[in-house]
């Protein structure tokens, strides 16, 4: 491993610690939990060149650089600075090159324009590059193979990522950024193009917790498939599904008129999801 990729892995790491990304990651066997950690690496280091801000034009040669250096070593098995950490779980669990270029896509998207009331099409497209593409390299690291992986990654992804937008809205929104689907504004009587506008209209809470309404589902089917999985597999998506689930429900509980108290995780639910998977 190359000192920068070194440096990459271990700066992520504490930052995952203060996470549930963690505190998921940390029950899995050392070979799994380090592949873990290479990949949330790479995501975390493509979601950076996304929301560091700046001129467009070279964040998108950087991710068109990570594009490159994934085909050579796909095609050559030749290693970069943005590839080296990622060659041994590559080979290991037989990650494949789309997901890793759907993963950058989806940090494309934030770069090309601003985000803002996408259709409902764009916003599944979008949760699926930034979210589900991130569950299919993962659910081969946790050995949950075949249909039934990329199932899990598909409904438990979008149920990450849509809590995630329901409770970022306003922190998003510095970023001139809008994920709420045009569709559901529209339907909920919301027409203003403004985002603060639409952050502070009273009809929001009722747009949302329509929003909510179809995340509880794909929680729900999440749920379902996990059941049909080994319980040893199952243990690290499920704890992150406890934990964000827990966060949704508290946005519901609080709702989404403005102004909104900030929800993040709860310690207790990271606690009831350690000790309902038998981690101790």
């Amino acid at each position: 491993m190359t000192s920068q990729a070194q440096t990459l892995a271990h700066d992520e790491a504490p930052a995952a610690s203060r996470s549930s990304f963690y505190a998921a990651m940390r029950m899995l066997p050392q070979e799994q939990r380090d592949a873990m950690y290479h990949v949330y690496a790479f995501c975390r280091a493509v979601d950076d060149v996304a929301d560091n801000g700046g001129a467009r034009e070279p964040r998108l040669a950087e991710l068109a650089r990570y594009r490159a250096d994934l085909d050579e070593f796909y095609a050559t098995g030749r290693t970069t600075l943005r590839t080296s950490y990622l060659a041994n779980a590559i080979t290991k669990f037989g990650l494949k090159k789309e997901d890793f270029i759907a993963v950058v896509d989806g940090m494309e998207m934030d770069i090309v324009r601003d985000i803002h009331a996408p259709d409902w099409a764009t916003l599944d497209l979008y949760c699926d590059r930034a979210a589900s593409a991130v569950g299919r390299l993962s659910v081969p690291i946790f050995g949950i193979e075949g249909e039934l992986g990329v199932d899990l990654a598909h409904h438990l992804g979008r149920a990450l990522q849509l809590t995630n937008i329901l409770r970022d809205i306003d922190e998003d929104a510095t970023l001139g950024r809008l994920y709420l689907p045009k569709e559901a504004l529209i339907e909920g009587g919301i027409t203003e193009n403004d985002i603060d506008a639409i952050l502070a209209h009273p009809a929001l809470d009722r747009v949302c917790r329509g929003i909510a309404q179809k995340t509880r589902n794909y929680y729900r089917r999440s749920e379902a498939l996990m059941a049909r999985c080994p319980r040893r597999s199952a243990r690290s998506p499920r704890m992150m599904a406890t934990v964000y689930r827990g966060i949704l429900e508290k946005l519901i509980t609080r709702g989404w008129h403005a102004p909104r108290a900030d929800v993040r995780r709860s310690k207790r639910y990271v606690i009831w999801a350690v000790l309902r998977d038998g981690i101790f």
